[in-house]
């Protein structure tokens, strides 16, 4: 059952990654352009004491354009089988525990996936526009990956977990990051709108979740529906 729970979970890849590569560019990408425009431009203060907005060069022409939006369909892609064989891989091992992936099932794990790689890191580090103030890059990833590691292991002992300690557990990791606190820039000024980065990271959750959603209950279904699963 393992291989085709994996089999079913690199399709399931391929279809959420191709959908969620689809919304970021027909939602994400405009929204990236606007503030590439602010990340460039500059504030000067003229002699009537008035700080005016210097806008930057226009955006790049039709082939740059062509081939971001083909690195932004490689790299979602790419994300999203790998997303999947981790959820696979998860819930193969589940199904030795009695617990057998079904579209229903799978629908939840997706959320769960969600939520620990994507709706919990957003908690202290949002998604962000460029142009944006941030902290270091380095201690950003750090706490990003702890955050995803603790999120996915106290969700699996809230779920799985048969007594109360495995549930305090599961509770306490899944606070952990946000108690340490994420890293912070010095200030939060820029010359990206706040209405635009608040769109941004709205509309990035959003696209997330539902392909997540997807990923999870795809892959539930074609591994309900393996003719291992059915013959057993």
């Amino acid at each position: 059952m393992i291989p085709r729970t994996l089999s079913g979970a690199l399709i399931a890849g391929l279809v959420a990654g191709l959908l969620a590569a689809a919304l970021n560019l027909w939602t994400l990408t405009p929204l990236i352009l606007q503030a590439e425009v602010f990340e460039g431009a500059t504030l000067h203060v003229h002699d009537d004491g008035v700080e005016h907005l210097h806008e930057a060069p226009p955006p790049p022409g039709a082939a740059q354009a062509g081939s971001r939006s083909l690195g932004t369909v490689a790299t979602t892609l790419v994300a999203y089988l790998g997303f999947g064989l981790v959820l696979g891989a998860g819930m193969a091992a589940a199904a030795r525990w009695g617990h057998e992936p079904t579209a229903r099932t799978g629908l939840l794990w997706g959320l769960a996936g969600f939520a620990a790689v994507q709706l919990a890191p957003a908690v202290g580090l949002p998604p962000e526009l460029p142009g944006l103030a941030s902290a270091d890059l380095g201690a950003r990833q750090m706490w990003w990956a702890l955050c995803v590691a603790a999120t996915a292991t106290g969700l699996a002992a809230l779920a799985f977990g048969r007594s109360l300690p495995f549930l305090v557990l599961g509770a306490a990791l899944v606070l952990l990051p946000h108690a340490l606190g994420a890293p912070q820039p010095a200030s939060h000024e820029g010359l990206v709108p706040p209405g635009l980065a608040a769109l941004f990271a709205t509309r990035s959750l959003g696209v997330a979740a539902l392909s997540w959603a997807v990923l999870g209950a795809l892959t539930g279904a074609l591994a309900e529906r393996s003719p291992a699963r059915r013959t057993a």
